[in-house]
């Protein structure tokens, strides 16, 4: 595992450091491709984040965001990944950008997943950020233990973009982007906060399994270090 911390004492000095991490990373891109690619995840962990990363400075008409996951969810729930993006990310300077979703109003997640593929695999790779979290259970993305796809979802040979996912775990039917999309990153972060975060990284750093902790198989696999940045 090759992992680079950033530790802090308040989530507002994370939000600001991590922010502008990004915000480099992402310029730097604009400078050499004219354009850039940051893919987010959901949660309450980064909404701070997200809102500090909205006021940075950088040509934002050059990004496209879109997600990590998503729950198959319309997205005018506030159970929806779309919704917390829109409302505390596309704001701003960073309103602006361009926003490429997983949410189709479709009749099953599977169709969904069909076509938040199609749009994703249009889109520029590898891409310049991902921006991770992690669950008490290990979980990363829609990678949950005891998902019904877990096997192929962090399988690094799959040639699946985007995949419907179903665990008990997870409350609604899932959309996931996949393991290799993810660990083939320019810049890949894991995003966590509290004592009881950190206690279960510590835990995966410590055993092997991938389907206990599907967050090892990020961690494993991750083209480039993992900037794991926790805050107590």
């Amino acid at each position: 595992m090759n992992i680079e911390r950033h530790d802090f004492t308040s989530g507002t000095e994370l939000a600001q450091a991590l922010s502008a991490a990004i915000a480099g990373k992402l310029a730097a891109a604009i400078a050499e491709r004219g354009q850039a690619t940051l893919a987010v995840s959901g949660g309450t962990t980064p909404v701070r984040l997200f809102e500090v990363l909205s006021r940075q400075m950088i040509d934002w008409t050059a990004v496209t965001i879109t997600l990590v996951d998503e729950r198959f969810v319309p997205t005018t729930s506030e159970r929806s990944n779309e919704k917390l993006v829109r409302e505390h990310l596309l704001r701003e300077h960073a309103g602006v950008a361009r926003f490429v979703g997983l949410y189709n109003p479709t009749a099953t997640v599977e169709t969904a997943a069909l076509a938040a593929a199609s749009r994703i695999d249009a889109l520029r790779r590898p891409f310049d950020v991902v921006v991770l979290g992690m669950g008490n259970d290990g979980h990363t993305a829609s990678f949950f233990p005891g998902a019904d796809r877990l096997d192929q979802a962090i399988d690094p040979t799959t040639r699946a973009i985007v995949l419907p996912i179903h665990a008990e775990g997870a409350g609604e039917k899932r959309l996931t982007l996949t393991l290799p999309l993810i660990v083939e990153a320019n810049m890949l972060v894991l995003h966590i906060e509290g004592a009881a975060k950190l206690e279960v990284f510590e835990k995966a750093l410590a055993g092997a399994d991938e389907y206990e902790m599907p967050v090892r198989a990020v961690l494993n696999k991750a083209r480039t270090p993992v900037e794991v940045y926790w805050s107590s």
